[in-house]
Parts: structure tokens; sequence; C-alpha cells
């Protein structure tokens, strides 16, 4: 089963498949803003620490633009996952791309199991795997992704330059993606099921400005046509009720994220009521040695707000309360 990653490999920059030690201070699953920014500060302590990652960048390679991320304004996100990966690296921090399966515990460390290289184990672990991208969840989706159906604008975007394309979502990543996609596409309808966006202003103006930009407001999509591709979408109306089909060749969905539930629960790690990791303010969980952060992250601690710089913002605390359980319980040898 090969893993790919959308990171660039580039003079000085490397990426591992297998560990260089076996034990570890600190062991990060997860290469995104949150995890790549742990590992930063936890080689910064002089702590033992690994990073491994299916993803290198995670989510962040998708967008299009970041323009929210202070000091880099509208930079594209594999560019900015560049820089992450060239600071950490600066501190020989080993990548490891792959797969964590499960955490274990093992006498004073805790053991990750990765489907390629192992058991990598450390004192303590950081669990910044972000989530997964939502689904629709309407007849001809599951069939036709991959035909058509996407959930990465800058992935699939040009395979429908000059074409028709539907964009599903009201947030950041939908107009993101949908002001993308408008300089490839012929005509790019931005769908959304409510008549207010939760975009930043900017980019809905930015949006409502572009020429080849529709939005659709309290509208949903109930269907996605076509035999071998896409062809068509069926939608409604949520206020008339009001039924029609309309040609598009490609539907990206933007609709919000799916935390990784069935891991955290395998590990024991305790889920508030939506799925995600219960935290308190330093990142910890109920596990002792065990920290969440990044949109994994919740319960009545966490402050929601997905974005790149909170993310990074909780991998730093989490590798500084790593460091002070370490300090506090490991006997130095």
């Amino acid at each position: 089963m090969g893993l790919k990653t959308s990171f660039t490999l580039k003079p000085g920059i490397s990426m591992m498949r297998k560990p260089s030690m076996e034990r570890y201070d600190v062991v990060i699953i997860g290469g995104g803003p949150a995890g790549l920014t742990a590992g930063l500060y936890a080689a910064r302590y002089q702590l033992k620490t690994i990073i491994i990652t299916k993803l290198v960048g995670g989510l962040v390679t998708e967008a299009p633009i970041v323009d929210d991320y202070p000091g880099l304004p509208e930079i594209p996100g594999n560019k900015l996952v560049d820089q992450f990966v060239k600071h950490v690296r600066k501190y020989d921090v080993p990548i490891i791309v792959d797969e964590a399966v499960s955490v274990i515990r093992d006498g004073e460390y805790w053991c990750v199991e990765t489907r390629l290289s192992g058991r990598i184990c450390g004192y303590t672990v950081i669990i910044a795997i972000g989530s997964e991208k939502r689904k629709l969840g309407v007849p001809g989706e599951d069939r036709l992704a991959g035909r058509g159906v996407s959930y990465c604008a800058t992935c699939d975007g040009p395979l429908f330059k000059g074409r028709r394309v539907a964009v599903v979502g009201g947030g950041n990543s939908a107009f993101t993606s949908a002001l993308y996609l408008a300089s490839l596409a012929s005509k790019v309808l931005l769908i959304h099921r409510r008549d207010q966006f939760r975009a930043f202003k900017v980019y809905v103006e930015r949006a409502k400005k572009t020429p080849n930009i529709e939005l659709i407001t309290n509208t949903v999509i109930t269907e996605i046509l076509g035999d071998k591709r896409v062809e068509a979408i069926r939608v409604k109306n949520r206020v008339t009720g009001e039924e029609k089909i309309i040609p598009v060749d490609a539907v990206f969905v933007e609709i919000g994220l799916v935390p990784p539930k069935d891991f955290l629960e395998k590990i024991g790690v305790e889920l508030d009521e939506r799925g995600y990791a219960k935290v308190n303010p330093d990142q910890s969980t109920n596990l002792p040695g065990i920290y969440v952060a990044g949109d994994a992250a919740g319960g009545p601690c966490k402050y929601r707000f997905e974005q790149i710089i909170t993310a990074a913002a909780e991998g730093a605390k989490a590798a500084d309360a790593a460091f002070k359980y370490i300090l506090q319980h490991v006997k130095i040898k």
C-alpha cells in the first residue's frame, strides 16, 4: 500500500521510511500545522522527536491560497507547508511518511503501531491528525468519486479547465476553492444550504465580484447525476421546494470536517459529544502523556476556530506540556 505525500522534496529535506532510533521523548502523529509546530517546539526543547504522517502538510496542501497566516499574505497552501517543513528540518526532526493505526501502553512508553514502519515508542505522544472531509451523503456521490466528484480543488481543478463546475459549502474552504476554480473553469456555481455564509467577508465579496462565479443560496444537492462521469446535479430550494437539474462537469465538496472518532476511541481517549478528543487547556487528555492538538481536539476547553494559526498554536502548547510532563514523570537516565 503506497502512501502519498504532496510535499515536494527539496535539497536538504528528506523523508524517512524507518525511524533512526527505537525510543523517543515525543512521538507526533500528524504532519499538518499542529504536528509540524509541535515537532518544532519539541525539538527546540531538545526532546528526541519524530513525526509520523500520511500526508505532509495535511489539508493545508489543498488550499489554493492562504491569506490569513501572519507575514505570508496570499501564499499557496503547499508553499506554506514548504516553509513549515524547512523550519522543522532545521532541527533534524525525522519525518516518516506512514500511517499510525493505534497507540498502546508499554511500560513507561506509549508505542505507536504503524502500517509500514513497525512500532515507534516515546514517553509522550501528540496526536495531530486533523479531521477528514465531510461527504454530502447523496445518491451518485460515492459512485462518481474521482470521476467528477472531488474533495480537493487544487488536486482536480486543472482537469476541468473551461468546464462548468459546482462547489458546495459556505465556509472559507468553499470560497477559496471557488475563487481558484474561477481561474480555470468557464463557470463556477457555489451552492450553499443557507442564505448567509460562514466565510470571511473578504472572500465573499471577492466571489461576488468575480464574473464567472454564481452564488446559489438556500439550496441543497439531492443527487449527483451521470453514467461514467458527472453530468449534472439535482438541486432543491429549501425555501420554495422547487427542484431542478443543472448541468455540471464536476462537483467539489467543501462542507466541513469529520473527527477521527474511531482512532481516538481505539486508543481510549475520552471524546466529547461530537466525537472530538476532550482536551484540557494544555492539550492533555484523560491518558497521561497523550496530547491532542489541532482539528481533532475538542471538549469544553476547546475554542473552535479551525484556522492554521490556531492549529499551530495548539501544537506549540502540546509540545510545551509534553516537555513539562517528561521533566516531572520521566527519570533522567
